[in-house]
């Protein structure tokens, strides 16, 4: 995902790369699971971070995938910064939508700030959720996506932010750039997402304010399923719901879809993170 292949970070000396793994929380009102593998790609540029956390009082799940693009540094830096930035935020728990938008932001400049004596340009998508109480927000940057199952169906509750998507092409061009096709839709033919971490040289116009939708977890809401597009490339929304739906286990059902869409020839990393709803607010 991302840069043409030219400013593809290659890393070929790391090694191969898969990892697995799965929690509780301490209130049985959820489980997770996440799989994570390098694919058939030389160098891993995929991160993913699972947290609960106690904040002020509440129990406060958090988990993310971050999908870099021209290098490791922007997608670690957001894994290792943004959630720590998030529950710091004074608004963290009375205004978590702004919180969330706020830290999205401040992560982002200060990404840009220690990228300033690079001369290779980096970045990452997000897309995470944040799950308090009965509230599950999720929030997106770029094209790793979120979908939940909902009355047994598959909901997307994120965007992908692709350059030809007309509201963000419009967006791109007032701010003085330009979309184009090369290879597929890029912006300054560079980029092939819209919102990203990171991209210095193209953040007038590659932003890092997120979409942000809420969802209430109560009995008509089973799972979600966050990935990056190593998944979404060759596994629909629906065929993803349906796979994971039989599987109690959120760690085999993430481990499940990164099989599934290795097995389908994905070109990308591919990671995959699992939230299952145990039991709900009444």
């Amino acid at each position: 995902m991302g840069y043409l292949d030219y400013l593809t970070s290659s890393n070929s000396d790391q090694p191969g790369f898969s990892a697995t793994g799965g929690g509780e929380s301490e209130d049985s009102k959820f489980s997770y699971g996440y799989a994570s593998s390098l694919g058939k790609r030389s160098s891993m540029e995929d991160f993913y971070d699972t947290r609960i956390e106690c904040v002020d009082g509440e129990m406060v799940g958090l988990f993310g995938v971050f999908d870099g693009h021209g290098g490791t540094r922007a997608a670690e830096y957001v894994k290792n910064n943004l959630f720590s930035n998030l529950i710091k935020h004074p608004k963290f728990i009375s205004d978590t939508k702004s919180a969330i938008s706020e830290s999205y932001k401040h992560t982002d400049s200060e990404l840009i700030k220690t990228e300033s004596n690079q001369m290779r340009d980096v970045g990452s998508t997000a897309s995470t959720a944040v799950l308090i109480g009965n509230r599950l927000l999720v929030a997106n940057v770029g094209d790793s996506r979120a979908v939940v199952c909902k009355n047994g169906n598959a909901f997307a509750v994120s965007r992908d932010h692709k350059p030809d998507l007309s509201d963000e092409r419009q967006r791109i061009e007032d701010a003085g750039g330009f979309v184009m096709w090369a290879g597929t839709w890029r912006v300054s033919g560079v980029l092939a997402v819209s919102r990203a971490f990171g991209d210095k040289m193209l953040k007038r116009f590659v932003v890092a304010d997120p979409e942000i939708q809420e969802e209430t977890v109560d009995n008509s809401l089973e799972f979600l399923i966050l990935a990056s597009d190593g998944l979404w490339d060759v596994v629909t929304n629906d065929e993803a719901v349906a796979m994971v739906k039989p599987i109690q286990s959120p760690e085999k059902a993430a481990k499940k879809l990164m099989q599934e869409a290795s097995d389908r020839g994905s070109a990308d990393n591919i990671t995959v993170v699992v939230v299952r709803f145990l039991q709900t607010s009444v």
